[in-house]
């Protein structure tokens, strides 16, 4: 087993183990006080929506010796302003994904429809013959001749050529 002799100490496995635990704990508990004081800060005000428009402020005659905006007030503006803009952009991408997703779910749950109306109806037009005739056709199916259907089933032998006909037509 590997070890590791510092200054009369052999660190081994299980040390190097309590280490690596010890570091995980301290770790945990850096992460949690900083999610503490981000719970305790204030809540800034939530960014307005993009389509609402922001109550006017009433306009205070400027004076004559008023100054321009400053650069930073001018950033701050000009990136609030990005800002919404690809939020919004982003918002629109995603609802028209969201859009395309729908429309492919529509599609796909009318095929089902579809096939589940085919299948009952199948399942309905097998519900309503008769058990000999249904075994006449199983045996239709598998390749059996009107004869030995004939016999087997108790049929005549038209109605088994007419059993095999519908087998190979229903195949089609």
């Amino acid at each position: 087993m590997p070890a590791l002799e510092l200054g009369g100490m052999t660190l081994g496995l299980r040390e190097g183990v309590i280490v690596l635990i010890a570091l995980v704990a301290v770790y945990m508990l850096f992460v949690l006080l900083r999610m503490r004081r981000l719970r305790n800060k204030p809540v800034e005000a939530p960014l307005a929506p993009v389509d609402s428009v922001p109550p006017e402020e009433p306009t205070v005659p400027a004076l004559p010796a008023a100054s321009e905006p400053s650069e930073e007030e001018t950033w701050e503006q000009t990136t609030k302003g990005l800002g919404e803009e690809v939020l919004r952009q982003g918002l629109e991408q995603e609802l028209a994904q969201l859009r395309d997703e729908v429309d492919a779910m529509r599609g796909e749950l009318a095929a089902l429809r579809d096939d589940m109306l085919h299948e009952l109806a199948h399942l309905r037009a097998s519900q309503t013959v008769s058990p000999i005739y249904g075994d006449a056709m199983q045996m239709a199916v598998s390749g059996y001749d009107p004869a030995a259907i004939a016999e087997r089933c108790g049929i005549a032998r038209a109605e088994a050529e007419l059993v095999v006909a519908l087998a190979k037509s229903q195949e089609r």
